[in-house]
């Protein structure tokens, strides 16, 4: 009953979305991203809303646990994708296509990570601990972090694409493939895309993780997913002209995963509360989202 009303509700939100609202290529403005960003967070809540009161406390927990973790980790992808589509010179009124039918393929590619993930907990249960220590490894990594960088050039999927298919000069007014003499081109729009759902590849071994830390129960592991994901375009377009803003927020990101890693690591020693557990993300990425803020205004001063 759970995956079913999910999947009306989301299939329903995607239609009114791509068919609806931008089925032509334009520039999203803020205010739009706004309501959209609002409308997904909505969703998530009222959704967490129907399984407490299907599944109980632990398991609403769980999902807001679950989706507080992707939301926040999350951001750090869409510095990456505004990174991918600023280096290949995206028309704006493009990027709200790249970046559904990015996520689109996002949705399909998690399925496959998180039950890979659930089957190995299951069978090997010791597989927390390098899972565990991977995660607090990805957190450690983010505090040397010093800017936020990418080369779309060395994506591998990139390389072979250019050598398995004709790719057109210039882009084709939004179109991923046109046709050509000799059949079907792919447009450098297409190549954008590939380079978008390789990075978020990336991204996932760390999400997922951490997000098994918390549940291994796959419905409350992929609509937690899903919903922080779908939320991304959206905030993508409301984030983009802010980059600059947050300056300390990889380490909040870091410290984020550190602590979960910990938690995973430790779980059958000392395991520590949902409520807790809850408190500790929140607190750390409100401090690093606030100090960087503290940092931008104060830098501001100095300029004026």
């Amino acid at each position: 009953m759970g995956w079913v009303v999910f999947a009306l509700l989301v299939g329903g939100v995607l239609a009114l979305d791509l068919g609806l609202m931008h089925r032509k290529s334009r520039e999203i403005t803020i205010r739009e991203a706004l309501a959209w960003s609002g409308i997904w967070v909505a969703l998530a809540l009222a959704f967490n809303a129907g399984i407490y009161v299907w599944r109980g406390p632990q398991a609403a927990s769980q999902f807001l646990a679950g989706y507080l973790i992707e939301k926040s980790l999350s951001l750090d992808n869409i510095f990456v994708f505004y990174l991918v589509l600023s280096h290949f010179r995206v028309q704006r009124e493009y990027h709200h296509k790249v970046l559904f039918w990015g996520i689109i393929g996002a949705l399909a590619m998690r399925i496959v990570f998180i039950l890979t993930g659930i089957a190995l907990i299951d069978r090997f249960e010791w597989i927390v601990y390098p899972f565990g220590a991977f995660l607090v490894f990805s957190g450690t990594r983010m505090f040397r972090k010093k800017e936020i960088g990418v080369n779309p050039e060395r994506n591998p999927v990139l390389r072979l694409s250019r050598r398995l298919f004709p790719v057109t000069e210039t882009f084709q007014a939004g179109h991923f493939f046109v046709r050509g003499d000799g059949g079907f081109l792919a447009t450098p729009l297409f190549i954008v895309l590939l380079v978008v759902e390789t990075t978020d590849v990336v991204f996932a071994l760390d999400s997922i993780p951490a997000i098994l830390a918390i549940t291994a129960d796959p419905f409350i592991v992929y609509t937690s997913n899903v919903f922080a994901i779908l939320g991304l375009r959206a905030l993508y377009f409301v984030l983009a002209g802010m980059i600059g803003r947050f300056e300390y927020l990889h380490y909040g990101l870091g410290a984020m995963l550190v602590f979960v890693g910990i938690k995973m690591t430790l779980s059958h020693i000392v395991p520590v509360p949902l409520p807790v557990t809850l408190a500790a993300i929140v607190l750390i990425l409100s401090l690093s989202i606030l100090v960087s803020l503290q940092k931008t205004k104060k830098n501001r001063r100095r300029v004026a």
